[in-house]
């Protein structure tokens, strides 16, 4: 791992909006290429010692005191079933990740460096067999070397699920006399759009889930082609930020380009933190921001905006 590292990522968000994916490359054991969008990760370092604590699931590998912080450390290559995972000898690294709200730290067994990656290049993986889920949200190539992007969030997701339940109290119900509402969903995660039409099950709303922002700038370009209005039809579109084939921030600036999708409502929900996010969602024109994953917030902030919808709708 070269010296210079840990200043690379500090550089990430030069690329974010400009429809690049910058991945952090490492090894679990073997010769197989495995990403993690750099944005998650805070820190990179030698593995430090680890303690253990009492009653944790066998996936973690321990504790690790990291500049004065608690820091729970699970074991990649066994929580994602890699055949050529290493037997634990001590060695490797600590890949430090912020996401969801939450801190931890993954162990791999070497770390190679930080790329940069045009999102057109990078692309949805194979559908998982019936055997069991999948673990990666991407598969694309560097120097013709194949890179398996893993979706940290499904594996933590898996280990300690999040709340996903929601008590409909008054403040986040429709009134009775609400027409039917449809809501986009876009997320490259099977996990996060799982959580989220969970959350607008909960409200009696119509969903669509695609995968990738080109998938659902497509979408709504065929709708505004066939006649309709897809400000109409939608009563918002909820994007993560980080996809293949196109981020959320271009999905948002190119609705805001095109005069027929302009006037659609796009609220932002992303697993990356810090204020930056709130920056780059003023600038792209997203109307709305909301950090994964805490499905009451989600659930405030998308009643909100169906309110707001139905009541343009009766004014209109």
């Amino acid at each position: 791992m070269k010296e210079d590292l840990l200043d690379r990522i500090d550089q990430r968000t030069r690329l974010a909006g400009h429809n690049r994916l910058a991945l952090l490359l490492f090894r679990l054991g073997g010769r197989q290429l495995f990403g993690v969008n750099v944005f998650k990760v805070q820190e990179v370092l030698s593995r430090p010692p680890l303690f253990q604590l009492p009653d944790m699931p066998p996936q973690f590998a321990g504790v690790a005191d990291v500049r004065g912080r608690s820091v729970p450390v699970l074991d990649l290559g066994q929580c994602i079933h890699h055949p050529e995972h290493d037997a634990d000898d001590g060695t490797g690294y600590l890949v430090v990740t912020e996401f969801n709200r939450s801190i931890q730290g993954f162990l791999v067994s070497g770390v190679e460096r930080i790329v940069n990656i045009a999102v057109e290049d990078v692309l949805p993986p194979p559908e998982p067999d019936s055997a069991g889920s999948s673990y990666l949200t991407a598969i694309t190539r560097f120097h013709d070397e194949l890179i398996q992007v893993i979706d940290v969030e499904s594996v933590l997701a898996e280990i300690a699920p999040p709340r996903t339940e929601v008590e409909l109290t008054p403040e986040l119900m429709l009134p009775e006399w609400a027409p039917p509402l449809h809501v986009l969903v876009v997320d490259d995660s099977r996990v996060a759009r799982q959580q989220i039409r969970s959350v607008l099950d909960r409200f009696g709303v119509e969903v669509t889930l695609l995968s990738d922002g080109r998938q659902a700038l497509e979408h709504l370009q065929q709708l505004l082609a066939s006649g309709i209005n897809p400000a109409d039809h939608y009563a918002m579109i909820i994007s993560d930020i980080e996809m293949p084939s196109m981020d959320g921030y271009t999905l948002t600036s190119e609705i805001r380009r095109n005069p027929g999708l302009a006037g659609l409502f796009v609220l932002l929900h992303t697993s990356l933190s810090g204020v930056f996010n709130h920056a780059m969602v003023e600038r792209v024109g997203a109307n709305d921001f909301v950090p994964k994953y805490s499905a009451n917030e989600l659930a405030e902030h998308v009643m909100r905006r169906l309110k707001a919808f139905v009541e343009e709708a009766m004014a209109a």
